[in-house]
């Protein structure tokens, strides 16, 4: 093959990178892949939308339909399910291989697509939807594939980790660290999908179904955001030597019964400071890989932004010309074994409980009771009596203290009753945090 022809589906902060390095960067693709990449059209919704790079005119085009037509690649950068999900299928039954950035649409509908790819013998890659410009899923598929993964955990949400960086690092309450990533461009106008661990939960999805050889979807993933984490929170954690987190979990478990299967979850996480995912600042993202033979592995790097990922979306690209120019067969899905997702009540976990409780006595009797009743051992307890109203606590007129306690490891399902049941307490006066502790 002289010339392969590229499609490329939207034109976005990824996609105008991505036809910048297409075009500029010619020649030097030209010669890893061994044929010329010849960019043939930019399907946009608006061709006169503004855009940070400036392109040539006569590649733009409204009608994605007929871009997709007779290509050898396809790149869909577009986002969303549809008509993203359409246009990969129509670019996959027409012979195109299709590189994707879509986590989104990979984590609820992947297994569709997978299966028309290989009915079709073309390739699917989609490196550029987990980590940016990170290469974690080439490694977890490929390089580590004669191992047995036992745990992954990510920071795979450059936004959440600027937010939660900037109140450890400042103090800031959540709303003015979520402002101050809106001003710098990490975080969207309607920021909800990164704040509530949406983004993160189908990075998450996707991570699991690589590492344990398994199809896992959005509904396989506990899901919960950072919107609750206070100042509070994180002073206490740094009291505690420890910093606040949002992490992608995929591990293998056993449950009493001896059921073994995978439990995927998203979720603010209190991380000793020596973790080497605690040092992970800004909008950086980093995968924290555990193995039985390669032992412990980070991954680290940009987790976002136009040029890092479009990074990410050209080694899928010149991956797959390769193939073509060669000729060769298809590298191929691993063979999925599916073991069940399990529920959040499997896990086996620590808990850091922050509660606002009445200053009398008696009060530490009646809640060490109750985590004894449920056999949940507490591992330390700091307590902090209030000389003054706290203001934003329900015991701001009346005396009262904080009590943080963390936990040893023990069931999931233990550490939520004994949580509920501590919250009906008459002495308790609210529980302002439930976190979960890993690394310890």
């Amino acid at each position: 093959m002289d010339t392969l022809k590229v499609a490329l589906l939207g034109c976005g902060n990824v996609g105008s990178q991505v036809a910048r390095i297409l075009l500029e960067d010619a020649d030097d693709l030209a010669a890893r892949v061994g044929a010329k990449l010849e960019l043939t059209g930019i399907a946009v919704r608006n061709i006169d939308a503004p855009r940070d790079v400036e392109l040539p005119r006569n590649l733009f085009t409204t009608d994605a339909e007929t871009l997709v037509k007779d290509k050898d690649i396809v790149i869909e950068l577009m986002g969303g399910i549809e008509p993203a999900r359409s246009l990969i299928v129509k670019a996959i039954e027409g012979g195109a291989t299709v590189v994707t950035g879509n986590k989104a649409l990979i984590a609820t509908n992947g297994q569709q697509l997978y299966a028309k790819a290989h009915e079709a013998g073309v390739r699917l890659a989609y490196e550029a939807a987990v980590a940016g410009a990170i290469p974690i899923l080439r490694p977890i598929r490929e390089s580590l594939s004669g191992d047995r993964i036992t745990k992954v955990l990510g920071i795979v949400n450059g936004t959440t980790n600027y937010i939660l960086d900037q109140m450890d690092s400042t103090g800031a309450q959540f709303a003015d660290a979520l402002k101050a990533a809106q001003e710098l461009g990490y975080a969207e106008a309607d920021p909800t999908a990164d704040i509530e661990g949406l983004d993160a939960a189908a990075k998450g999805a996707i991570l699991a179904s690589l590492s344990f050889h398994t199809d896992f979807n959005l509904d396989d993933v506990y899901c919960e955001g950072i919107t609750k984490v206070t100042a509070e929170d994180i002073a206490a954690a740094k009291d505690a030597q420890l910093v606040i987190k949002l992490l992608a979990i995929a591990e293998k478990l056993a449950t009493e019964d001896g059921t073994e299967g995978i439990s995927v979850r998203v979720h603010p996480t209190l991380l000793p400071r020596t973790h080497p995912l605690a040092a992970v600042h800004g909008a950086f993202n980093a995968v924290f890989v555990e193995a039985d033979n390669a032992g412990q592995l980070m991954f680290y790097g940009q987790g976002a932004g136009g040029a890092p990922t479009a990074s990410a979306v050209l080694g899928d690209v010149v991956s797959a010309a390769r193939a073509l120019v060669a000729g060769g067969p298809w590298r191929i899905e691993a063979t999925k074994s599916q073991v069940p997702a399990l529920p959040l009540s499997a896990v086996t976990t620590s808990y850091c409980i922050g509660l606002d409780v009445a200053d009398q006595p008696g009060v530490l009797a009646k809640i060490a009771q109750i985590f004894a009743a449920h056999g949940v051992s507490i591992e330390t307890m700091r307590q902090t009596v209030h000389t003054e109203p706290v203001p934003g606590l329900p015991s701001a007129d009346r005396p009262a203290a904080e009590l943080r306690i963390v936990t040893h490891r023990g069931p999931e399902a233990a550490l939520a009753a004994t949580v509920e049941e501590i919250r009906a307490l008459d002495v308790v006066n609210s529980v302002i945090s439930v976190l979960r502790v890993e690394g310890v």
